[in-house]
Formats: structure tokens, C-alpha cells, sequence
């Protein structure tokens, strides 16, 4: 079945039904529980004076089963086993899909949720089923209002990707609620995922009411949003201009556009301008209880970004002689098997330099199947800041992903 045919659900079952006076219920609850019939839009338990209990016939054959009930004066012939009709509207979605996917293919074990869209990312054995896994979402999500497949992996600049409608409403934008905070969005053109809540809460706890934020890669503000309702002072930026728009709409929703300043460049061109003067003005009037943060958020790529590091204050030496607090980073890295330590030794590759204020590599989430995305946390020493400007390797910008990079993603991977 590759065309939804609701009717094949219908059928009649023989289960057993247990006859009880209303006033043992709370008795006999507590003995069937886990034996029970569990389906959607299907009263386990039923009448009045007289209660009727549905038991699994999967687990129930015979009053052998629940023997226990004696303990409790329930005879044998309080069991009976009658026929009932069940249908469509009494399975879960789960269910379903093992109905009709081939028993010796993976079965579509995950989706996510973004406000009223249900977005999966179908392996090729699936495809033939997808108009059926769309409609069959938009019956059983409750709130789903559009169904999507992501087509090709995130390979555009911009961090958005090419999608196919399976089911439903062509409508795009989009409201969601994270960390208390609500962001609108249009997923269509701005990445959001909601697998990275815990780890957006994770990074925003650690801030305290005064602390600099440098969001590089922002997107539409998971990070820089709730940081700025800390009282935070933020510093955002992202390529992307639907992203930079969302993102000061997101600023005015939640009332924080005057703690945020938001700029829309190339994450190379803001560290070398906008960061720098920023932690340069950080530094001179600084609260030595404040300290300064900077996130890197786009896995695929922005490890490449560190080597702008080296070498950014080589041209005033003077500030190494300064009371200063140093800058502490995260940057988000895939890794394709390999241990976390190889985190560690990629980002000095590519940062070249040593890290000597290492703060340790964090397991974020399993990202598919081998390759999985890590945090890895340092702080921005004088022998990177202040280091002589040397030759490198041509420059890595938002827009010029290296084709290994490329290669390395995959449709789990956002």
C-alpha cells in the first residue's frame, strides 16, 4: 500500500472483558494494569454500575492470566471474550507504518516538530510511501497542519534546504517556543532545529545577568534571544538576511532589541571587524565580574573559521599589558567515527596553535549513523590573539564550504 486506504484498518478482534462492580474497581485496577488493552479513541474502561474492563488479547488467553484477581474476590466468571470492531482511528502512527513498510526495511523511527510542521527525512526505501506517511502524520500529530521531506542535504549558505510537500498546507512560517522565549520563523528559508534545545539551554544557563555574548552564526537567535533575556549583552550575526530579519523580529516579540546588536556579514568578516572591536571595547571598560562568550554554531563548517583567531590582536600588542578576562569559545564540529579528542586535535589544526586553556569536548547529539556532534570549548590565550600574523591557507567564508565538508553531511545531519 502505497496510497492511504483508511478501511483496511477496520476489523473485529476477540478480546477478553472483565465484568466488575463498580465499587472493586480500585481493587481490580491495580492487578490488570499492564494487562490492559491500550488503543486510541478506545475506553479501556467503560459503564457504571457495572464496569467493563478490556483486557490485551496479545497477553490474556485465559483466566490462567490473571489468576490474580482472586486475591480480591473476582471469580473466573467475571472473564469473557467477545468480538469488538477497531479501526483507523484506533492506531497510533507507529503502528501503521509497520503495517505497510516492508518488514525487512528499517521502519521511519523519528521526525521532528517545528510548530505546525511534522519534517522527516525519508531514506530512499521510503519514498514510494511518502504521500501515505504525510497524510497519516497530518491524522495522528495532533496540531500538524503540513507535512515536509528534506530532498537534499543543507549544502547552501544560507543553511536552508530544498523540501518536498507531503501532505497538507503550503505554509511555511512558523511559531515556536524554546527556553522560554518564542521565536516566529519561516522554515522554508532559515534553519531551525529543535533537537539543539537542550543544547541552546545548556550554553544559556552558564551565562550570567551582564555577560557579552558573540553569537557568529545566529541564525534566527536560539541562542542570542534567550541570552539577551538574561540580561546579557549580545552581540549577533548571521549571513543570511531572512535570518537577520527573523531575528530582530524575534528580538522586538520578546523585548530584548535593545540588548542585541545584529549584523548581517560573513562570519569571517565579523570576527575580524565587529568581534574584534567589540572585545577590544569589552577590555577597556570592563566589570571584573563580567566575562565574554563567543559561540560558533554551524557544525559543518565552522571549525574552519578559527584560524581568524590567530593572530586578531597582533596589531596592539599594548592590550597584552591590561587586566583581562579571555574570551571563552564554543565551536560545534561533526565527527565521522574517531574519538571526541579528535575534536580537540582538529580545532587546533585549524586554529594553529596549541590550545592551552582547553575546557574539554562535549557529546551534543548522534546525528546519524557513525557520526555524531560535539562541543569543543577552549579559551582564546595571548599566543593566539597576540601571534605574528603568518601565511595561511586560503580563507574559508560562509559561502565557500569545502567539498570534504560537504561530502561529510547528510540528510540526518540537520
Amino acid at each position: 500500500m502505497t496510497v492511504l486506504d483508511r478501511s483496511v484498518f477496520q476489523k473485529s478482534i476477540r478480546v477478553p472483558k472483565l465484568k466488575v462492580e463498580a465499587i472493586k474497581l480500585l481493587e481490580v485496577l491495580p492487578i490488570v494494569k499492564e494487562k490492559m488493552l491500550k488503543l486510541g479513541h478506545l475506553k479501556a474502561v467503560s459503564g457504571e454500575n457495572v464496569k467493563t474492563v478490556l483486557l490485551n488479547p496479545g497477553i490474556v488467553k485465559s483466566w490462567e492470566d490473571v489468576k490474580g484477581l482472586e486475591q480480591v474476590k473476582i471469580t473466573e466468571d467475571s472473564l469473557i471474550f467477545e468480538e469488538i470492531e477497531i479501526n483507523y482511528e484506533n492506531f497510533k502512527y507507529d503502528e501503521i507504518f509497520r503495517a505497510v513498510f516492508p518488514e525487512d526495511q528499517e521502519n521511519l523511527t523519528s521526525f521532528s516538530r517545528i510548530g505546525h510542521i511534522v519534517h522527516v527525512n525519508l531514506k530512499e526505501h521510503l519514498l514510494p510511501f511518502r504521500r501515505l506517511i504525510g497524510e497519516v502524520f497530518l491524522d495522528k500529530v495532533p496540531g500538524c497542519r503540513t507535512v515536509v521531506n528534506k530532498i537534499h542535504t543543507i549544502e547552501s549558505k544560507f543553511r536552508n534546504f530544498e523540501m518536498e510537500l507531503l501532505a497538507g498546507r503550503e505554509r511555511y512560517q512558523v511559531e515556536v517556543k524554546e527556553n522560554g522565549c518564542i521565536f516566529e520563523l519561516d522554515f522554508n528559508r532559515v534553519y531551525w532545529n529543535p533537537r539543539l534545545a537542550s543544547e541552546h539551554e545548556r550554553i544559556v544557563k552558564s551565562l550570567t545577568s551582564g555577560h557579552h555574548f558573540c553569537d557568529v552564526f545566529a541564525g534566527v537567535g536560539p541562542f542570542s534571544i534567550p541570552a539577551a533575556k538574561k540580561e546579557c549583552r549580545v552581540l549577533a550575526n548571521d549571513l543570511n538576511p531572512d535570518s537577520i530579519n527573523w531575528l530582530k523580529h524575534n528580538a522586538k516579540r520578546n523585548k530584548v532589541e535593545d540588548s542585541i546588536e545584529i549584523c548581517n556579514k560573513d562570519g569571517r568578516e565579523f570576527i575580524l571587524s565587529d568581534l574584534k572591536t567589540h572585545l577590544v571595547e569589552f577590555w577597556h571598560h570592563r566589570d571584573p565580574k563580567k566575562s565574554l562568550t563567543i559561540v560558533m554554531n554551524l557544525p559543518a563548517l565552522a571549525i574552519e573559521f578559527l584560524d581568524v583567531f590567530s593572530g586578531l590582536l597582533s596589531d596592539q600588542p599594548e592590550l597584552q599589558a591590561m587586566d583581562r578576562s579571555l574570551p571563552l569559545v564554543h565551536v560545534y564540529t561533526f565527527l565521522k567515527g574517531g574519538a571526541p579528542e579528535d575534536a580537540r586535535t582538529s580545532a587546533e589544526s585549524h586554529l594553529g596553535h596549541k590550545i592551552t586553556d582547553f575546557q574539554g569536548v562535549s557529546f551534543v547529539r548522534n546525528v546519524a549513523p557513525n557520526k555524531n556532534m560535539f562541543r569543543v570549548t577552549f579559551r582564546l590565550t595571548d599566543d593566539i590573539l597576540f601571534a605574528r600574523k603568518a601565511p595561511k591557507r586560503p580563507a574559508v567564508t560562509d559561502d565557500q564550504a569545502p567539498q570534504q565538508k560537504l561530502l561529510c553531511t547528510s540528510q540526518d545531519d540537520e
